[in-house]
């Protein structure tokens, strides 16, 4: 069986820990049967070899496999990944989700998306990243009661998701660290305020209203100051015409939305001005976690 996860960028600017979205780009893992414990890897993080040996998806999987079955057996698991590691495009989320879907199809157990996602919970103390990565599409997401209360809704095949993704990675740890401890009450209702318009322009379509909305006092710059030449990525995709450029997660991708006929000519102008990132144009994922036999 083959299961597929998306890449998700979560904050979209000031939905702190809060909104996400779900990307067509994928990371695969494959499974079969099999005598002996083994572990292929292509594409991202397929040269380092501490991933093969210190691999999060066997530790979860077994965990759950070993908990439904009450057996041991022995698989190869062949592992396709396109989310880059380390640069806020859900990496770690697409891990887990993955993994916990793995142990029940394998057993031939039908999972609800919604049960799914309230695992995955329990890895992931946020539902900002793992409620895209189950559900697709974009999403509000809160924790209430140790489970994860959402809204989720498509998104329309005429806009672009256009990542930019630096040579090297900020650290999660330290992009927490950057955040100051206190804020003030403006910026507070300056967040709030504009996270509550954000979340209404994608539900209403408006997307327009997605620049203006999409603006944060409380993360984004203290983030990208570790990476100053974002702050240039993000002005550059804005004046070529993206509807909003936010930082993806804690960095250090940097994501817009682009209508299908901007998003070309943006993506163009960021590969010239930025040849030593890489930059790409996808389309969203409305699926999310798909497991096929």
């Amino acid at each position: 069986m083959k299961i597929s996860v998306p890449a998700t960028s979560a904050n979209l600017g000031p939905g702190f820990d809060t909104l996400g979205l779900a990307i067509s780009l994928h990371n695969q893992v494959s499974i079969k049967p099999s005598k002996f414990h083994s572990v292929s890897l292509k594409g991202e993080g397929s040269n380092n070899p501490v991933l093969k040996d210190n691999n999060m998806f066997i530790a979860i999987f077994n965990d759950f496999y070993h908990n439904l079955s009450n057996r041991k057996r022995h698989f190869r698991f062949e592992f396709t990944n396109e989310i880059p590691l380390s640069r806020g495009l859900g990496s770690s989320s697409a891990v887990i989700v993955s993994a916990i879907a793995s142990a029940y199809a394998i057993e031939g157990i039908e999972i609800e998306k919604e049960k799914l996602l309230n695992l995955a919970l329990a890895y992931e103390s946020h539902p900002d990243n793992i409620t895209p990565a189950v559900m697709g599409g974009f999403n509000v997401a809160t924790v209430q009661d140790n489970e994860v209360k959402f809204i989720n809704k498509n998104m329309p095949k005429s806009l672009k998701a256009i990542v930019v993704i630096p040579n090297r990675p900020i650290s999660t740890q330290l992009a927490r660290k950057a955040l100051p401890y206190k804020y003030s009450k403006d910026d507070t209702v300056f967040n709030i305020s504009h996270s509550s318009l954000l979340a209404a322009a994608f539900i209403s379509e408006d997307w327009k209203m997605l620049k203006i909305a999409s603006q944060d006092k409380v993360h984004q710059k203290y983030r990208m100051k570790q990476m100053p030449e974002l702050f240039d990525v993000q002005k550059t995709a804005l004046k070529n015409g993206a509807l909003m450029s936010t930082l993806s997660g804690s960095g250090s991708t940097l994501f817009s939305i682009a209508f299908n006929d901007d998003a070309h000519r943006i993506e163009k102008e960021l590969k010239k001005r930025f040849p030593h990132f890489k930059v790409l144009s996808r389309d969203f994922d409305n699926a999310g976690v798909t497991v096929d036999y």
